[in-house]
C-alpha cells in the first residue's frame, strides 16, 4: 500500500497528508514500524492471514511522489492491482472514504506523478475526503493547512472505517475490499 503525502514533521498533520496519516494509523494498529529504504521511500513490513505487504510513504514531495512508486514495482516486481494508492482528496467530502479501481488524476499532481511514473492509471485507489472549503486560487494553501483538533477527531473515526478497508484489500485484494465498503456502508444507513 503505498501513501500520498509529503515527509517531514512540519507536513504530518496536513490535509495533503491524509494519505500518510491513515497508513500511520494502521501501522499503529499492527505494531509496525517505518524505516527508511535504499530508495525514496520509508516502508513498513507486516503479514495478515498468510500475505505478507508493505506499506510505503515517499520521501519525495507529493507532486513528485510517482517517482518512489516505480521504485517499489520495480524492486519488488508488484502486480500493479495490488498497488493500492491512498491519498487525500478535495473533491469528496470531508471523513469519506471512496475506492476506485482505476482513472484518472481528478487534479491531484500527486496522483498524476504516479500515473505518469507507472505509465498506468490501472490500480487501485483509497481516496480520503478532505473537502473544498477554500476559494479559487487557494487550494495549494488549503492542502497544506493542518487539520484542526475537531477534524483530526472525526478523520480518525474514519481511519476505523480505513484499517478494516486496508485489511480486507490486504487479506483478499480488491473485491474483498469492495465487498466489506459495501458491508460497511450499509451499515451506516
Amino acid at each position: 500500500m503505498f501513501g500520498v503525502g509529503n515527509p517531514g514533521e512540519k507536513y504530518s498533520l496536513n490535509r495533503h497528508n491524509a494519505g500518510f496519516m491513515l497508513l500511520d494509523y494502521f501501522a499503529e494498529t499492527h505494531s509496525l514500524t517505518f524505516k527508511p529504504s535504499k530508495s525514496d521511500y520509508y516502508y513498513a513490513e507486516g503479514k495478515l492471514s498468510d500475505s505478507t505487504y508493505m506499506l510505503v510513504k515517499p520521501t519525495t514531495y507529493v507532486n513528485n511522489c510517482g517517482v518512489a512508486a516505480e521504485q517499489v514495482i520495480k524492486n519488488f516486481d508488484a502486480d500493479i492491482k495490488d498497488f493500492l494508492v491512498v491519498y487525500d482528496d478535495f473533491n469528496l467530502e470531508f471523513s469519506t472514504l471512496r475506492i476506485r479501481l482505476s482513472g484518472g488524476d481528478g487534479g491531484h499532481n500527486g496522483l498524476s506523478s504516479i500515473i505518469y511514473h507507472l505509465n498506468s492509471d490501472l490500480f487501485p485507489k483509497l481516496r480520503i475526503g478532505i473537502g473544498n472549503n477554500f476559494k479559487v486560487g487557494d487550494m495549494a494553501d488549503y492542502v497544506l493547512t493542518n487539520f484542526n483538533r475537531k477534524e483530526k477527531k472525526v478523520l480518525f473515526e474514519a481511519f476505523k472505517t480505513g484499517n478494516i478497508l486496508l485489511e480486507e484489500f490486504l487479506s483478499g485484494g480488491i473485491n474483498k475490499m469492495l465487498d466489506a465498503n459495501s458491508r460497511l456502508s450499509k451499515s451506516d444507513v
